[in-house]
């Protein structure tokens, strides 16, 4: 019985993380394709596409997190590995994460317009809160060493690298000059 429900809360979880990373790249994909009709960022942030948007990013989190507790270690990798780089992946992100929303705020987090940061942890990466999320992810799936929580990650990763290729024209139509002299200044990620 136990086995039965942990397999439907596995299927639930790839469906649901798989779906919402569709999603996302077919939003950015669209976005790179057609800067000019692009769907991210949004032409207008509203409600409801901050809320599509966040929901589909906390569906991927939080599939990959429920793989990695039912299929727990499932690579039976030596646990002072997974605690010590997975763990810290984890911490390090989530710190670098809240600090870049904190520094940019939560609206231009979602998709608003707000002033150019360029100052901070913008100084090392233009995107620091996609790579800290990613490292989120990769210390989750580390810490769990489970093959689906592994692939799901692996997939939120690809959908995160995509977020800034969608935003960068955006960005330069935005920001112009400015956005082009940072640009050539600093990495896209690291």
């Amino acid at each position: 019985m136990v086995m039965t429900m942990l397999s439907n809360i596995q299927v639930l979880a790839i469906a649901l993380g798989g779906t919402a990373g569709c999603y996302l790249l077919a939003a950015f994909g669209w976005s790179i394709a057609f800067p000019a009709r692009r769907i991210w960022p949004p032409k207008q942030a509203t409600m409801g596409i901050k809320l599509r948007v966040w929901l589909a990013t906390i569906s991927i989190f939080g599939a990959t997190f429920v793989l990695g507790l039912a299929d727990w270690n499932s690579f039976d990798w030596p646990a002072i590995l997974r605690w010590r780089i997975g763990l810290a992946l984890m911490l390090l992100g989530n710190g670098v994460a809240w600090m870049g929303v904190r520094k940019i705020g939560f609206g231009a987090t979602s998709g608003e317009v707000a002033e150019l940061k360029t100052d901070g942890l913008y100084r090392y990466s233009r995107n620091p809160q996609y790579v800290a999320d990613m490292a989120i992810l990769v210390g989750w799936a580390v810490l769990s060493a489970s093959g689906w929580a592994v692939c799901i990650a692996a997939f939120g990763v690809l959908v995160l690298a995509a977020a800034p290729l969608a935003e960068e024209p955006w960005l330069e139509e935005t920001y112009g000059a400015d956005y082009r002299t940072y640009r050539s200044k600093v990495r896209r990620y690291i």
